[in-house]
């Protein structure tokens, strides 16, 4: 008789697939410029570490905030003690502002239908328990964010069945895409609670046109169920087309006081836009009252500090800070992005046009001995060994078609980018010479040759491994 629960002992984490697995790698050799420059550099890696010099500015001019002192006056005691899981009014004030301010404002948000929790990990799952039961099924578009598996499944049960999306446009969602997949559910006699679908997306990082949105607003309307919109990226789109969130498309079309208002819901974090994942500042929006009430006392369980509550409702509180910050975040994040996307065309490789997020959706396939996982898993192997880059497949993702990878470049310096475009461009060099060598034709996808003589040293998973980024 065991003395541990079933969760406590089930292998359903996720926390073994090559995603989290390409961080272990990377924590046994992590690159550096000095102690270890043939170490790996971290490409699998969402952080947002492009404007950390603007909020260390605000920090040392603002000593009052950072140092937890109103007009000059301590309130650390204040701040020390028990406090309403509601959150503090002054910093729900200052983050739906925030929140309608990255939107152009063109919707505002009511500080009575958030919810503070710590992260959007723990919003997505709150979200769950909310919405549906263990064994209903939400439907989600692929590729998708590969800690929903844990974030959505792990502890309430709920299934995920994959919206079938493609390359050939653009892994955009289609309404026959969508109908397969509410049908694919019933066949598995699973109930559909649900779609939820990351705008900007995780990982392409484009964002989602109005024709998508509209046709997820009439499908949710028509099947009688909920819709939530994960919007964490919506501060880092640095070209065009511009975001619009799911709210202001429920107003372009006068949903107000509808049921379909009410099935709607919103998360964001300070995570991705501000670069602050450390901070854990996540919230849920909703226009159901139910929810909101439901969710807020589930949020005792993750609850966000005082203390940070408190420096962040000044900081967003600074208008003057926040609009310079919006605008030269974007243009920091176009130019490392640009910087990418040269970089990988030099080395002969594509990826997915895209105009948002930390991150670029890369096209591989070129590269595979052929058009299969197994070949995707083969190549991601010398990548991360060889060429000591750590990305992140496709298949992590449940991407559907092989040679897809998520490569992130917020997270280091243009140095580092230059190092890591460098080596992928002598690995692909010495790829293609090697393959012209022993198979004397340029197709890749075709190639009979021999295996490679790689070797390869993935350890085995570790079962206790976890990781919150995204």
């Amino acid at each position: 008789m065991t003395l541990l629960s079933t969760k406590a002992t089930c292998n359903t984490h996720g926390q073994d697939s090559s995603y989290f697995l390409g961080w272990e790698e990377y924590e046994k050799n992590p690159y550096d410029e000095v102690l270890n420059p043939n170490g790996i550099i971290q490409m699998g890696l969402a952080e947002n570490q492009l404007c950390f010099d603007l909020l260390e500015s605000w920090l040392a001019k603002n000593p009052d905030a950072a140092g937890f002192k109103r007009d000059g006056n301590s309130i650390f005691r204040e701040l020390a003690l028990f406090q309403d899981y509601h959150g503090l009014p002054a910093f729900k004030k200052a983050l739906v502002e925030f929140m309608a301010e990255i939107g152009g404002n063109k919707v505002t948000f009511d500080t009575s239908h958030i919810v503070l929790t710590a992260g959007s990990t723990s919003a997505n799952e709150t979200l769950m328990f909310c919405l549906a039961e263990a064994g209903d099924a939400f439907l989600l578009p692929v590729p998708y964010y590969p800690g929903f598996d844990r974030d959505l499944k792990w502890r309430t049960g709920v299934e995920i069945v994959p919206i079938h999306c493609a390359s050939s446009n653009g892994f955009q969602i289609t309404a026959a895409a969508l109908e397969e997949a509410y049908q694919e559910a019933h066949k598995r006699n699973l109930r559909v609670k649900g779609v939820l679908v990351t705008n900007p997306s995780n990982p392409l990082g484009t964002t989602m046109s109005r024709g998508e949105l509209n046709l997820l607003i009439s499908f949710i309307t028509a099947k009688g169920i909920h819709l939530i919109s994960d919007e964490i990226y919506s501060g880092t789109v640095f070209s065009s087309p511009g975001f619009v969130s799911v709210m202001e498309i429920l107003k372009d079309r006068k949903c107000d006081n509808t049921e379909v208002w009410n099935r709607v819901h919103i998360v964001y974090s300070l995570s991705k836009d501000l670069g602050l994942p450390g901070f854990r500042v996540g919230a849920i929006y909703s226009n159901d009252k139910i929810v909101v009430e439901a969710a807020t006392k589930m949020s005792s369980f993750g609850l966000v500090s005082s203390q940070t509550q408190y420096l962040l409702a000044a900081l967003l509180s600074d208008k003057k800070f926040t609009k310079n910050y919006i605008s030269e975040n974007h243009k920091r994040l176009k130019q490392r992005q640009k910087m990418l996307v040269a970089g990988l065309q030099k080395a002969g490789i594509g990826c997915l046009k895209s105009n948002a997020a930390l991150f670029c959706w890369v096209d591989m396939r070129q590269l595979l001995h052929s058009n299969t996982f197994d070949a995707e898993m083969e190549l991601w192997k010398k990548i991360v060994y060889d060429v000591r880059l750590n990305i992140s497949p496709g298949s992590s993702c449940h991407c559907t078609e092989p040679g897809w990878f998520r490569v992130c470049f917020a997270n280091m310096s243009e140095d580092t980018l230059n190092i890591a475009m460098q080596r992928l461009k002598t690995f692909v060099l010495d790829s293609t010479v090697n393959g012209r060598n022993q198979n004397n034709h340029h197709s890749p996808k075709n190639s009979k040759r021999r295996s490679p003589k790689w070797v390869f040293r993935l350890s085995s998973p570790d079962r206790n491994r976890e990781s919150d980024e995204r």
